[in-house]
Parts: C-alpha cells; sequence; structure tokens
C-alpha cells in the first residue's frame, strides 16, 4: 500500500511541475491535493513502522464478550399452617398476656404462574502489560413489568426477602445495571507459577453449577457452588505446581469481605466487620478426573444483609453472632464416548459448624424492643451446632448439541451455606434444608459461532422439585424447626412445606 501511495505521489508531483504557470487557481487545487496525498503517505508510513516496533490493535489487548437470557418460571409451592411472630406477641403482651391459644395463620398453595424476566451481562478482558490482566462483568436482572423486585421476593427465605450487595445482577431487581466482577491479576510471580488477584472475586456460578448453566467450567479463580456462591470483594494468592503425578495441581488462599461498618465510636456494642478466609487445594485437574478442596472460616457473621427495602422493611446489621467453618469436596469426571455421547458426572459434600456468640436478635415492636432469643443457628440455649450436605448429578451430551441433566441435592437441619445469589427463584437450591430435584434439557440452535469460538445460542427447559425438611433454609438466625412443628413455634417468615418451579430460557452467550 505504501509503494502505490509514493508512486501516485510522484506522478501527480511530476504532472504538476509540467503545468504551464499561468493557472494560479488551478496550481492552488493540485497543491492542496499534494498536500493531501503526502500526509496519507506519511502516515502510511507510520503504521508500517508501528506493525514493525510491535505496537498491537484493540482486539490484541481487548476481549468483549456477554451473555443474554430471557426466563419464563411458573412457581407453586405449599406453606403450612404456622404460628407467626406477629401473632405469637399480640398472644403473649398485652392485653392478652397469654391468655387463650394463639391465632394459627391457616396454610394454603402460592403461586406466581408466569414470571418473565430479563438478564443481560457484559465482560470485558483487558491485557494491561506483561502478566498483568483487568477483568470486568456488568449485570442487569430484570422482571417484565416492574422496576422492582416485587413479583419474585417475598417472606418464605431469607435470601429472597431483598436485593443487597452480593445478590445484585444475580436475583431480579430493578433493571440496575451492576457491576458484579471487577479485579485485576497479576501472574507469574518472582518468575513462578505464582498469581496475585484483588478486586470483585468471581465467586458465584461455581463447580458444579456450571453442568445446568451451560457454561465452561471455571478457572482457576471459581469456588465450590455448594459452599460459596456470592458476590465478594476480596482477593486472591495462588501457586500452580509442575508435577507430573498432578496435573493441572495448584492451591490459593482467599480472602474477601461481606460486610464493611461505617464510621463508630470504640463501643463493643457496635457491628463490626464480617470477613471470610478460604484455602482451596486442587491435586488434581483433568478432563477424566477433576478433586476439589475447600475450607472456609468466617468471622463476625451478621444477623441481617443491609436491605434498603423489603416486604421485612428496612433491614441493617445490628450485631454479630459468631463465626462459621465449612469444609468442602467437589469431584468431576467426564467420560467421552459414552455411547453416542459425552457422560458428565460430579458428586459434592460438604459441612459446616457453627461458633455461636450470645448475641441474639432484637426487633422492634410497639411494646418497645424485644428479644426473640435467635442467635446464630440457635433460639434459646447457645450451642455449637453441625450440619452437612451432598449435591449429585449427570449431564448427557449428544452430537445433536442435546444436552440431558439431572440433579439432586439434600441438606441437612442444621446446614448453612454461603449462596445467597444461586441462580434459583424461589431460594438458592444449595442451602436448602431438605431434598431438592432438578432435570432441564439443554438444546442448542446448530448455528457455527461468529462473535467468539464459545458463542452460543440455547433453550434449557427444567423443572425443579423443593422438599422441606425443616424451616430457615438459607438462614443462620434462629434455630431451624421441623416443618411439621411450625404451629407451636413462632416463625418470624412464612415457612414452606414443598415448592415447584417449571422454568424455560432462552439464552445467546457471546
Amino acid at each position: 500500500m505504501v509503494g502505490k501511495g509514493a508512486v501516485l505521489f510522484a506522478a501527480i508531483l511530476l504532472a504538476a511541475l509540467a503545468l504551464p504557470q499561468g493557472v494560479p487557481a488551478a496550481d492552488e487545487d493540485i497543491q492542496k491535493k499534494v498536500d493531501a496525498l503526502s500526509k496519507e503517505v506519511q502516515d502510511l508510513k507510520q503504521q508500517v513502522a508501528q506493525s514493525k516496533e510491535g505496537k498491537k490493535s484493540i482486539s490484541d489487548w481487548l476481549t468483549i464478550g456477554g451473555d443474554y437470557r430471557f426466563r419464563v418460571d411458573s412457581l407453586s409451592g405449599k406453606v403450612p399452617g404456622y404460628l407467626s411472630f406477629a401473632d405469637y406477641l399480640a398472644w403473649a403482651f398485652p392485653p392478652n398476656n397469654g391468655a387463650g391459644t394463639p391465632t394459627i395463620t391457616p396454610g394454603g398453595t402460592v403461586k406466581n404462574e408466569t414470571l418473565y424476566t430479563n438478564r443481560f451481562g457484559l465482560n470485558l478482558k483487558a491485557k494491561v502489560t506483561k502478566d498483568v490482566t483487568f477483568h470486568s462483568r456488568l449485570l442487569m436482572y430484570k422482571e417484565f413489568g416492574s422496576q422492582a423486585n416485587d413479583a419474585s421476593r417475598g417472606t418464605f427465605f431469607a435470601d429472597r426477602v431483598g436485593v443487597f450487595d452480593g445478590t445484585m445482577g444475580h436475583v431480579p431487581s430493578d433493571g440496575e445495571v451492576a457491576v458484579d466482577q471487577v479485579y485485576m491479576t497479576i501472574n507469574n510471580i518472582l518468575g513462578q507459577p505464582i498469581w496475585f488477584s484483588i478486586g470483585r472475586r468471581p465467586s458465584t456460578n461455581g463447580i458444579p453449577t456450571h453442568f445446568r448453566l451451560n457454561e465452561e467450567k471455571p478457572g482457576v479463580g471459581g469456588v465450590s457452588g455448594l459452599l460459596v456462591d456470592y458476590a465478594y470483594d476480596g482477593l486472591t494468592l495462588g501457586y500452580a505446581t509442575d508435577i507430573d503425578a498432578l496435573p493441572g495441581a495448584y492451591a490459593k488462599f482467599c480472602y474477601g469481605r461481606g460486610f464493611q461498618h461505617g464510621f463508630h465510636f470504640d463501643s463493643s456494642g457496635d457491628v463490626k466487620n464480617m470477613d471470610m478466609f478460604g484455602l482451596i487445594v486442587v491435586p488434581y485437574d483433568t478432563d477424566p478426573l477433576t478433586v476439589y478442596l475447600q475450607v472456609n472460616h468466617a468471622m463476625n457473621i451478621i444477623d441481617f444483609p443491609v436491605i434498603p427495602e423489603s416486604t421485612l422493611g428496612s433491614l441493617r446489621p445490628s450485631t454479630n453472632l459468631g463465626n462459621i467453618d465449612q469444609f468442602g469436596i467437589v469431584v468431576m469426571s467426564t467420560l467421552k464416548k459414552m455411547g453416542p455421547g459425552t457422560l458428565n458426572l460430579f458428586a459434592s459434600g460438604a459441612m459446616d459448624k457453627t461458633h455461636p456468640n450470645s448475641n441474639t436478635v432484637l426487633v422492634d415492636t410497639p411494646m418497645g424492643p424485644v428479644d426473640t432469643g435467635a442467635g446464630l443457628m440457635y433460639t434459646g440455649a447457645k450451642d455449637s451446632t453441625t450440619g452437612n450436605a451432598i449435591y449429585l448429578g449427570a449431564r448427557y451430551d449428544l452430537p445433536s448439541k442435546t444436552k440431558l441433566g439431572f440433579e439432586y441435592n439434600r441438606g441437612s437441619k442444621n446446614w448453612i451455606s454461603f449462596v445467597p445469589a444461586g441462580d434459583d427463584i424461589w431460594t438458592s437450591k444449595l442451602g436448602t434444608r431438605g431434598s431438592v430435584y432438578e432435570a432441564y434439557l439443554i438444546q442448542e440452535l446448530p448455528r457455527p459461532p461468529i462473535a467468539s469460538f464459545n458463542a452460543k445460542t440455547f433453550l434449557r427447559v427444567g423443572y425443579q422439585y423443593y422438599a422441606f425438611d425443616y424451616t430457615g433454609s438459607n438462614n443462620w438466625v434462629g434455630a431451624p424447626v421441623d416443618i411439621d412443628a411450625v404451629t407451636t413455634t413462632p416463625q418470624m417468615l412464612t415457612p414452606m412445606k414443598s415448592a415447584r418451579d417449571l422454568y424455560a430460557t432462552l439464552e445467546v452467550k457471546f
């Protein structure tokens, strides 16, 4: 291109010199053209020089991607008759003073026949300098016909009474575009396979939840989906080993802040910051087998998240309740050429142990503050509790881009996890105290990708059935109550015996 421009420039220059001297207007016009062509040649020369110096185009350092999802849910659930906390107070305090029997709220069926939602995500990844990258993800999640989450929130589960910091963009809200992830990563520290990353972490949709979401397996930045599904702000320090017998092995230390208190006076009654520390060890990470181990320690658990507006009113943390330890393991395997397709299997198990303090939750009533006696997984007597959960699943991938999946998870009476950002409408299923069954079908459209190698468009149809054994799923305040005993024990939230969700999505990832 440079050569042609130079030849053209020379030809015009010779033609200009050959013109007669008596036509100044034409001479001036030619001179302008000569100047323009001269500038074009210089620009081309600079581009060639920059290319030789290794300058990159924007596509060499910036990657843009994202996703859009339309979803429709048909929801129904069974609520047993129960004693509400408000009715208990009305019975226990004047003028009744415990006379007679308290009012029991009758049970029934609760429904939302058609809930439509839009979700949009935008991903940006920039290679800043050698071994330094920047990642960001913006999320918007909105109900049809609403600028709030009125249609999907309720008084049933603690993780769905409103939208708070760690769930923004992961549960339906007002359509606000929120920063879901933003972090920088420095690799090859000291010339070793060590990395450091800080910012709003990729701590949602962890393994093995990526199977039913039809996403790629999270890399070294991922977490165990049974233990954590929450948008944390924090940091990671990781190390990848190079041992032939342990392919893909790595380990990382994680830290996150779940609640930041503000200005305060030195007082023992002030609410402290809530922090979490984690250690993840992956001794083996290949397609045939992945083994994933994780340990978490959460400190100064707050009683409520910051929820400016909810069906329970305005909630803000009022006290710290203690600490929680978690232990988890995930084992995954991909078996190719199993008949006409590929079989993906996984098993995940976890346990938790609470270390409560003596703090309990106070609620404001017309009679003044009332001590509920509810602390960290206890009501009344302060006891440490231990819970456990299992999460099993399989997905069979056919050459037709059809994927058939089934999952089962069960949590014990005292099971508690940090998964409020789970991709479920009723409540995050992996925090359920009881059993959840889910079957789904994914059909990718047979269209060649253009936007990126992993670009795809697909339909997903699924069905979830929740069978609750105890109250308080995804809630660490107060003791769990057998679902058949809710007429005698006051309930802060509306208990649910069972729930169903028939859903369908149309999704595009680019």
